[in-house]
């Protein structure tokens, strides 16, 4: 739905961890772990296959349309896999928590005080037109970002004093607060464009013209909301560096796009593409069958991976003033019976969610310690008691679909907050006017899943109806807040940081197309989100996330949902890939086509 995807940006941005970076003198990479990884003359990283052979054409799926080539902007609607065109200052480690190693630049340093940080650019850097990457490309970049992009790059970003050019090919960073530790390296993770192509023309609005960016691929073709093709550019200057052996194999990449995934899925087994990740559990656990599958010319393999899952629920828009009030997000919460869902609808697929950083150690599942208790005392009379003294868990139930007790205590939290069943509606005793809201959905497969909850919200008296739209309409609604209930996610990592301001922080809660779809205003969250940020070293991390996981747990701004532990994917024989997986990541970007053929894509 972004240019990179920006779901993707969020989940990198946010894989930082807040100890000292391991850079002082100039550097070939940067860790917030500590020490790096690989060494200054490291050949290639350890999940690739450097001798991986290049060529071939591989189609994949997108769901919708796009109307823009422009993915760093809220308007408009992005192609998928426009981050194959742009390199950035650095490039991440998946099989590290967070390092970086050198792209454009060739090397990095900055002072201990972290007030600044150098990039050294690569002299041999080029745009797919062969004009130098110079520090002016960088300059432009983030000024424009910051003066056009994208609400959430004000908010990554807004720490850049100024930027300046200390030579031709040396860009220094100067920061206004020395306590955001990750900036820098999100800085470092910026796709760099290209002054001398977007100077002339207007940065704010959707594009379909062609952009010109420094990245392995170039965009070579598409039919305008159908199809969209990236050639491998057989010119990339850096198609040597360590940092890219073994990876961006295929010749070229086409997104053919679908209305709907149950038809994408029934293409992807008739041969149209190639490689399909799966976020059904009916369909992973119905649809994966038949004589492709039995023949292996189609594979279906799941792999576990040990990354935090995050949050994934129904979100409340808390600026409508149905939901305003925690009692009535609460009682709500009862209506979703999540072990009647994952048994019936779900193969016992999924694990409840009952933490925004579920499935790693800044989870707050046990009863704050001491140590915890020092960092919520000063909030305690802004914050309820059970912060303090129980351990949050979603509604459970025992699977047979049986919740009237659970309903009636729904019933009796509404009635605390001023509602009153009567005559079958839920009323507002104040205004005397009925409960009615609209679920809004992308993806009609989810209908069934929200349905078993719409029953249960009729049973309380509440008109609830499901509102299904295209992916167009359904971004620009996001954007907009323009909505009651939607079906969300926060990505997580093990490193939080600068990305929960933008999910959470009071600054983007009426700023249209931030990420912050709640709509949560809360000096707490905001001042918890600056110590995470600002946590000298990782157990500090850790404490002050849980902190921040109680404080919104218990503010009942979300129904959780579910997560999976594992990727589920299909895909044609034709890919051989690395016999070591990335730890952080599918990794992708480093399979290849068996045996090869390279020439122009079909």
């Amino acid at each position: 739905m972004s240019m990179f995807s920006l779901k993707k940006l969020f989940i990198r941005a946010a894989l930082l961890s807040l100890v000292p970076l391991s850079c002082s003198a100039a550097e070939h990479g940067l860790s917030m772990h500590g020490d790096l990884k690989y060494a200054p003359n490291f050949s290639h990283f350890e999940y690739t296959n450097p001798n991986a052979p290049k060529g071939g054409n591989i189609k994949e799926w997108a769901l919708g349309t796009f109307d823009s080539f422009n993915g760093f902007i809220i308007k408009g609607t992005s192609a998928n896999g426009l981050g194959l065109i742009y390199d950035s200052l650095m490039s991440k480690a998946l099989d590290e928590p967070f390092s970086q190693y050198g792209l454009l630049a060739a090397s990095v340093d900055m002072p201990d005080s972290r007030e600044s940080i150098t990039f050294h650019l690569r002299p041999q850097a080029r745009f797919s037109d062969g004009t130098p990457v110079t520090a002016e490309d960088v300059i432009f970049t983030f000024n424009q970002l910051l003066e056009k992009g994208a609400p959430f790059y004000k908010s990554y970003l807004g720490d850049i004093q100024n930027i300046e050019a200390i030579a031709p090919l040396t860009v220094k960073f100067h920061f206004r607060n020395n306590g955001n530790r990750e900036l820098p390296l999100i800085v470092g993770e910026i796709p760099i464009l290209a002054k001398h192509f977007w100077h002339n023309r207007d940065f704010s609005i959707p594009s379909i013209d062609i952009p010109i960016g420094s990245g392995p691929y170039t965009l070579a073709k598409f039919e305008s909301g159908r199809s969209i093709t990236y050639q491998r550019n057989p010119d990339y200057w850096g198609k040597d560096l360590a940092v890219n052996k073994g990876r961006f194999n295929f010749d070229s990449i086409t997104y053919d796009y679908y209305r709907d995934s149950t038809v994408s899925l029934e293409a992807f087994k008739a041969g149209a593409y190639d490689f399909r990740q799966e976020t059904s559990s009916k369909q992973w656990a119905t649809s994966y069958s038949g004589p492709q599958f039995d023949s292996g010319e189609l594979i279906k393999e799941e792999i576990t991976h040990s990354k935090p899952t995050g949050m994934q629920a129904f979100m409340f828009n808390t600026r409508k003033p149905y939901f305003k009030d925690p009692n009535v997000r609460k009682a709500l919460s009862y209506a979703f019976d999540f072990e009647w869902t994952n048994n019936n609808l779900f193969y016992s697929a999924y694990t409840r969610t009952h933490s925004y950083f579920s499935n790693s150690d800044m989870a707050a599942t046990t009863l704050p310690t001491p140590e915890e208790l020092n960092i919520l005392e000063p909030f305690r009379a802004q914050l309820p008691d059970e912060v303090f003294t129980q351990v949050y868990r979603a509604p459970s139930y025992d699977g047979s679909g049986k919740i009237r007790k659970e309903l009636r205590q729904a019933l009796r939290l509404l009635k605390r907050a001023g509602w009153e069943l009567t005559n079958g509606k839920l009323i507002n005793k104040a205004t005397n006017k009925p409960m009615v809201f609209e679920i809004l959905l992308v993806q009609k497969e989810f209908e069934r899943i929200v349905a078993p909850m719409i029953k249960n919200l009729q049973r309380m008296g509440i008109e609830t109806s499901i509102r299904i739209v295209d992916v167009s309409q359904y971004i620009n609604r996001l954007r907009a807040f323009d909505f009651d209930m939607v079906v969300g996610s926060f990505g997580q990592s093990s490193s939080p940081g600068n990305e929960l301001f933008e999910y959470w922080g009071s600054k983007n809660a009426q700023q249209l197309g931030s990420r912050n779809l709640i709509g949560i205003e809360s000096p707490v969250v905001d001042k918890l989100i600056q110590l995470i940020i600002q946590a000298p070293d990782r157990e500090q991390l850790v404490l002050r996330s849980r902190a921040l996981d109680r404080v919104l747990q218990w503010s009942y701004y979300v129904i959780p949902q579910y997560h999976s532990r594992s990727y589920r994917i299909a895909y044609k024989k034709m890919f051989g890939f690395p016999a070591i997986k990335p730890t952080y990541d599918l990794g992708f970007d480093t399979w290849w086509v068996k045996k090869a053929i390279s020439g122009p894509a079909n």
